[in-house]
């Protein structure tokens, strides 16, 4: 029997944990390329943060939707 540690929902809920943390870990250097007054810089980071973020969303709503059929 296969481990659920290696199921779809557990696979793709590290994927979005992985998500989450990258996008915490590049608003630190957006924070400093804006300090140092790269704007343009920062908006398109931002802009590839925002992008993420909606992403992060769906695919949240999609493991909700996963793990509900699994139990059901």
């Amino acid at each position: 029997m296969p481990s659920s540690e290696y199921s779809l929902p557990d696979v793709l809920e590290r994927m979005y944990h992985n998500q989450l943390a990258l996008e915490a870990a590049l608003m630190e250097p957006t924070l400093l390329v804006e300090s140092q007054g790269q704007d343009e810089a920062g908006d398109n980071i931002r802009t590839a943060l925002n992008a993420i973020g909606e992403n992060a969303g769906h695919i949240n709503q999609g493991l909700a939707r996963l793990k509900s059929q699994g139990t059901a």
